[in-house]
Order: C-alpha cells, then structure tokens, then sequence
C-alpha cells in the first residue's frame, strides 16, 4: 500500500497538484485507477511478450542452422571440384612402374 501511495503522489506531484502529506491516507481514485490499470496493463502484456521473444530466438535459432548447413555445403562442393582434378592427374603409369620394381612383378 505504501508504494502505490508514493506512486500515486509522484504522480499528483507531475500533473501539478500538491503533493499530499505523507501522514494523509487519501488519494484521488482516478489516480489510484490509472496506477492499476498500469499495472494490470504491464502484467496482462508480460507473458506474451515473453513467448514472443522466445519464438523469435527459436526462428533465428533455425535460420543459423540452415545456413550453417548450407556455408558446408558449399564448402564440401568447392573441396570436390579442387580434390578431383588433382586425383586426375596424378601419374598412376609410373606409380604401377614403382609399384611392380618394389614386388618384383613383370609388365605385360
């Protein structure tokens, strides 16, 4: 109760009234109304606002992975189209040539 008082005088004191004394117990009802109202306003909003937010940061959360999924596949495709041609031109004749002196084997 003592904090809606003091709430209730700051605002008297803005829209400017006197501010009541600090022993008077009455406080205009339009003033104590607009403090509730407020308050139920901030406290009715609280929750949705709240899932809200965690929604959005699942959405960002979803939207990283796939592009996340997307930067490796790119990468993988790049590694491949590097890899291939150097598979290729690898000289595999004088590899069998090295191969068959190291076992002793005969070349047809």
């Amino acid at each position: 109760m003592r904090a809606c008082h003091l709430i209730a005088s700051s605002f008297i004191f803005l829209a400017g009234a006197s501010a009541p004394a600090w022993g008077q117990e009455t406080v205009n009802p339009q003033i104590t109304d607009a403090v509730t109202q407020a308050n139920v306003e901030e406290l009715g909003e609280a929750p949705a606002l709240s899932e809200s937010n965690l929604f959005q940061a699942l959405g960002n959360a979803a939207h990283n992975a796939t592009t996340a999924q997307q930067q490796t596949s790119v990468t993988a495709q790049a590694a491949t189209t590097m890899g291939v041609p150097t598979l290729e031109s690898v000289d595999t004749e004088s590899t069998e040539t090295a191969t068959e002196d190291m076992f002793g084997a005969e070349r047809d």
